[in-house]
């Protein structure tokens, strides 16, 4: 249950980055939820890597070049997808800022709702 409401949430995420950032697009909430889905697979599976191999550079930028490792993830969520789009990566960085400051507050409600129970 915890899980599905993350991903409406993190669609619903999206949907609010493209709202207030102009950079970021998305076409509907069912193009949100592929998307919330799509960068989901991406930070599980390709980020890990990525920061395994980035990790002298981001030792050397004191954790800043994360931040490049989250854009990117976003970008290519947005390549891969019709739904979705995203202006450059300018673009991919202010949008992934948003939509992890947005998912950390996702996260901490539903941890907080989930274990009172």
């Amino acid at each position: 249950m915890k899980i599905l409401l993350k991903w409406v949430l993190s669609a619903a995420a999206l949907l609010f980055v493209a709202y207030v950032y102009s950079g970021v697009e998305v076409r509907s909430f069912g193009a949100a939820m592929i998307a919330a889905l799509v960068i989901g697979l991406f930070n599980a599976v390709l980020r890990p890597v990525l920061v395994v191999l980035t990790l002298p550079v981001t030792i050397v930028t004191v954790g800043l070049f994360l931040f490049v490792i989250n854009a990117l993830m976003f970008w290519a969520a947005a390549s891969v997808l019709d739904g979705f789009h995203v202006r450059g990566f300018g673009a991919a960085l202010l949008g992934s800022l948003i939509y992890s400051a947005l998912g950390l507050v996702i996260e901490s409600a539903l941890g907080g709702l989930f274990s009172k129970s």
